[in-house]
């Protein structure tokens, strides 16, 4: 029986439990329960695994480091499920510590498995929205010399600030106009540039950037994108399609 399938208040004394197992480990310097919760295979007690260690991990300084040994040691596993817990712990811890994360998140920029790349993915989200700077920071140096994949991997990793401040992502996109890039890459680009267009006093500084763009294949794609978001997410976005596309073809100049 999964997390969420069980009552109320079988919910809420597993929780608690879970608390008691993980401060025993942590005070005893082992991570039996941590290991077994941070591998389970219900997505949700692996959650709450990650959020449990990262708000004790602002407790005390011994907990801040007990943590961080942990998360070196779950880093190592075999466990794709172990692997993806603790880069969610980084995401978490690295909202406020990201020194703290910074050489960890490394490492995982060369892990093979698709879900842990995934969660890689995840934390970045929750950190970048949190505490910007110093993870686009990072994230800037990483795009330069990490492999394809994990190149949008961080910059999917980007959106969520993205869609508040789009200004902030648009040129590391824009950089990558200036390489070779296959169907699927373009593809995610495009997508990415949708979804920071439609809240309010986004889809102004997305065009201002597009219209400087030498490739103008890509910038039409993107506007048919921006217009597709809007229609797609009406009841959130500042403007419809229609008026967003006005906006566009009259901003960027391209016929429609």
């Amino acid at each position: 029986m999964s997390y969420y399938d069980l009552p109320v208040a079988e919910r809420g004394k597993l929780y608690e439990q879970m608390e008691k197992h993980i401060a025993g480990d942590l005070s005893s310097g082992n991570d039996v329960h941590i290991r077994q919760y941070a591998s389970d295979t219900d997505t949700y007690i692996r959650k709450n695994c990650y959020l449990i260690l990262s708000r004790v991990y602002a407790t005390s300084d011994q907990n801040s480091k007990n943590i961080l040994s942990v998360i070196d040691s779950l880093t190592q596993s075999k466990d794709e499920k172990i692997r993806q817990t603790a880069v969610y712990t980084l995401g978490e811890i690295g909202k406020k510590d990201f020194n703290a994360v910074e050489s960890r998140l490394d490492i995982f920029l060369k892990d093979t498995h698709h879900s842990v790349k995934n969660g890689l993915t995840g934390a970045i989200k929750q950190m970048s929205e949190k505490n910007p700077v110093p993870v686009i920071k990072w994230a800037k140096s990483k795009l330069k010399s990490c492999n394809p994949e994990m190149r949008m991997k961080i910059l999917h990793g980007l959106e969520l600030r993205g869609r508040t401040h789009p200004e902030d992502i648009l040129p590391l996109i824009k950089d990558f106009l200036d390489e070779k890039i296959d169907k699927k890459t373009r593809k995610m680009l495009i997508h990415i540039i949708g979804q920071i267009s439609y809240k309010k006093g986004c889809i102004e500084k997305v065009a201002m950037e597009l219209k400087t763009w030498y490739d103008k294949e890509f910038v039409e794609e993107s506007i048919k994108e921006i217009i597709e978001v809007h229609k797609n997410y009406e009841k959130f976005s500042v403007l419809n399609s229609k008026e967003a596309e006005e906006y566009l073809y009259k901003s960027i100049k391209i016929s429609a």
